[in-house]
C-alpha cells in the first residue's frame, strides 16, 4: 500500500478544515476555531491502487507564521492551500504560503511540488473581494492546480480537487528517485508530539 501525505495550509477563517473534512466524511462542519494540530487518516482507491492517505491539518497560519510550515513543508509530499473568496487578506496570505513552499523544497525536491490552490467559499459570491481570474493567475504563477469550491454546498467539486491533486503526487512520487520525507506515520506522529502536540484522527 503506497503512502500518501498532504499537508492543509491556510489563514484562519478560510474554511480549510471544512473543505478536508467534507472530502475525507463528505459531511459539512461549518466553521470552528481550533488552537490543536490534527493529522488524519483514510484508506481509498484510485485508479485500482490502494492508497494510505496522511493529512496533515495544523493551526491556521498567519503570512509571518514561518516557522510552523518548516515541519509539514518537509514531510508532505503536497499541499492544499485554502483561501476564502470574501476575504483578501486570505488571498494574500495564501500567495505568501506558496512561496514559502517554493522557496524551502526549491533544494530538497527534484521538480515541481503538487499543490492545489483552493478558493473557497464560493456560495458567497455576493461577498466577493477575491476574482476566480485572480485566483487562477495566482496558480499559474506558482504553477499548481486551481479551484473554487463551497465546502457548505459541494462535496463532488473537493472530491475531484483532492484526487487530482492525489494522483499528481502519485507521478512525481513514480518519478523521484530521492524520496526525502520521513518514513511512516510514527515518525509524523512523533514530530507532531515533539514540535506541535497533537490530535490523530482515523476516517
Amino acid at each position: 500500500m503506497n503512502d500518501i501525505k498532504l499537508a492543509l495550509l491556510g489563514s484562519e477563517g478560510a474554511g480549510k478544515s471544512a473543505v478536508l473534512v467534507r472530502f475525507l466524511t463528505k459531511r459539512f462542519i461549518g466553521e470552528y476555531a481550533s488552537n490543536a494540530n490534527s493529522l488524519y487518516h483514510k484508506r481509498l482507491s484510485i485508479e485500482g491502487r490502494q492508497l494510505n492517505l496522511e493529512v496533515f491539518d495544523p493551526c491556521s497560519q498567519s503570512g509571518e507564521s514561518r516557522c510552523i510550515l518548516e515541519e509539514p513543508v518537509d514531510w508532505a509530499d503536497g499541499f492544499v492551500v485554502v483561501y476564502t473568496i470574501s476575504d483578501r487578506t486570505s488571498f494574500l496570505n495564501a500567495k505568501n504560503i506558496l512561496a514559502q513552499i517554493k522557496e524551502s523544497r526549491r533544494e530538497t525536491c527534484k521538480g515541481e511540488v503538487p499543490v492545489c490552490l483552493v478558493g473557497n467559499k464560493q456560495d458567497l459570491c455576493h461577498s466577493r473581494q477575491v476574482s476566480e481570474e485572480e485566483g487562477r493567475v495566482l496558480s499559474q504563477e506558482y504553477k499548481c492546480l486551481f479551484q473554487e469550491v463551497s465546502a457548505a454546498e459541494n462535496y463532488l467539486e473537493i472530491s475531484n480537487l483532492f484526487t487530482k491533486l492525489i494522483r499528481h503526487v502519485m507521478e512525481q512520487l513514480k518519478h523521484r528517485g530521492d524520496r526525502r520525507r520521513y518514513s511512516g506515520s510514527k515518525s509524523m506522529a512523533k514530530l507532531i508530539n515533539n514540535v506541535f502536540g497533537k490530535r490523530r484522527k482515523s476516517v
